[in-house]
């Protein structure tokens, strides 16, 4: 019957709105079955189809629940385990941010479900898709941003990913939504449209085929031996005093052994001093130990400005010569505490070290690495995809440094290194990515993973790395090609949701029958 799902209680369809959700986690890593965004999305439609405003809102929040709840669960971990707040609390606070980050998607649902009001392809043509990206959007950098499990990420080792050094991942999600809306055509429309539709799919999917066969950087020189550290330092460890030398040996014999390496890379704050503490002791021997091995080191340490008394999460590079990058996007309550005023009574039940750091100032990521320069960022700095391509295109190649340490044995080691892998690919840049506990990997420029130090492993990797010149069009666009068209695709909707269409009729008249 074609109202099956629209007839549903609206409680039921909610609730079908959650398991979709959580469905979609599936598509994400470590699971990467990436058809499941396209079905859990065109299932979201299909629950919003015939919905009021009202509907859509509750249906859309119900689905973001679905994903948050299970795909961000693991941020309990760092709350309770590492911030030392009690277990009820913990929850509470995970709940809590579940429950915001889910609301943008109940916005989407209540415009979606709003502009497809009487409109038989516009809607989940048109409006769906709109709705849904720039709803995805609005949390990437709306107060501060979490753009965490943006669903283009899930596409990365899909045709679609062919779209991602031209639009970006939210070009992506984009096309992604159409698809679902396509689907949704193809199961719910009959005759002319439902061939069409599967032609448009059948066409967006050869197109993403197509454009992965298309390279727009190229080779810049020749390429060097780069390797990545994991020392593995639990969390509980890495800020005890009594642990440091230890943790600086470990790190030193990973290095010694890998000397014949141009480039080692060392994982945010693996030195948990400051810089002037140990330069001296520590920094400057070692650099000369670098020159004479003819090595370049890059070494994630805090940094104090000891004029202002400020301090900042720092990557600094050693060796040939010497220069400092300073994190410019902090992760709130992390690393500093967002609208202070209001918010610090709350962030006095977190017992996190260093979490009162400035933002860099730098107006570009960029760091001197010997001859070359490289586009820098340090922990979830690199989900932002538009501060990663103000590197671009002087940056031969991209550094990311994190710890995850702080999350556990959960999905978000594997879902951070899934959006690392989709920076590589937007920009056409080797990616080198060292974390503390894993998952440290070294990317080529379409975002493959060429080797790995598996997760809570001490180890190092090393490989070829190749820098490129030149940009792809996503570093000059941006995201405003996704989301002009996200713009366009939603103002071209607003005409047909006035209309009151035979969908819309049928669908009126099933319910007053039913009541």
């Amino acid at each position: 019957m074609p109202f099956v799902i629209s007839g549903l209680p609206l409680a039921v369809r909610i609730l079908l709105a959650v398991a979709a959700g959580g469905m979609a986690v599936l598509a994400f890593a470590p699971f990467s079955f990436y058809p499941i965004a396209i079905l859990s999305l065109a299932l979201c439609y299909a629950l919003l189809s015939g919905s009021g405003p009202r509907e859509g809102l509750l249906i859309g929040w119900g689905f973001g629940i679905g994903l948050m709840g299970f795909g961000i669960f693991w941020i309990r971990i760092s709350t309770h385990e590492y911030g030392n707040m009690a277990p009820w609390l913990a929850y509470l606070l995970t709940a809590l941010l579940m429950v915001v980050a889910a609301f943008y998607y109940g916005i989407a649902g209540a415009l979606t479900a709003r502009l497809s009001a009487g409109a038989r392809l516009s809607g989940p043509l048109l409006a769906f898709p709109a709705a849904w990206v720039l709803t995805e959007w609005l949390r990437g950098w709306l107060f501060t941003g979490f753009p965490w499990l943006t669903i283009g990420y899930t596409q990365i080792d899909a045709p679609l990913a062919g779209l991602a050094p031209i639009t970006g991942v939210y070009g992506i999600s984009l096309v992604l939504a159409l698809c679902a809306g396509l689907l949704w055509c193809l199961i719910r429309r009959r005759g002319r449209i439902r061939y069409a539709a599967l032609a448009g799919l059948v066409l967006i999917w050869l197109a993403g085929t197509a454009l992965k066969g298309i390279e727009w950087t190229e080779p810049d020189g020749a390429g060097f031996r780069a390797t990545v550290v994991q020392a593995n330092i639990p969390q509980s460890l890495k800020w005890d005093p009594d642990t440091r030398i230890s943790s600086l040996r470990a790190y030193l014999g990973l290095t010694r052994e890998r000397w014949d390496s141009d480039l080692i890379l060392w994982p945010e704050t693996a030195v948990p001093d400051f810089l002037h503490e140990v330069e001296d002791s520590f920094i400057r021997p070692l650099a000369a130990e670098a020159r004479e091995q003819g090595t370049e080191l890059v070494i994630g340490i805090p940094v104090m400005d000891r004029e202002v008394r400020l301090y900042f999460n720092g990557l600094i590079s050693i060796g040939t010569v010497e220069d400092v990058y300073r994190k410019r996007h902090l992760v709130p309550f992390g690393e500093f505490i967002p609208f202070r005023d209001w918010l610090e009574p709350i962030a006095r039940v977190f017992e996190v070290p260093m979490s009162d750091f400035t933002a860099g100032d730098a107006p570009r990521p960029l760091l001197r690495v010997g001859e070359h320069l490289a586009g820098a960022s340090i922990c979830y700095e690199d989900v932002f995809p538009a501060e990663v391509i103000e590197a671009l295109p002087e940056a031969a190649y991209l550094i990311n440094v994190s710890n995850d340490a702080w999350f556990g044995d959960s999905l978000a080691p594997h879902q951070h290194l899934e959006m690392a892998r989709m920076r590589a690919l937007e920009n056409e840049r080797w990616l080198l990515r060292s974390t503390n506990t894993g998952i440290s990997a070294i990317l080529d420029h379409r975002g493959q993973i060429l080797g790995r130090v598996p997760l809570f492993e001490r180890g190092a990797f090393s490989a070829e790395v190749q820098p490129r010149r030149g940009a792809t069009s996503f570093v000059y666009l941006g995201n405003r090609l996704a989301i002009g068209l996200a713009f366009l695709m939603l103002a071209l909707s607003i005409p047909y949701a006035r209309r009151k269409g035979p969908g819309e009729a049928a669908t009126q008249l099933w319910r007053n029958r039913k009541e």
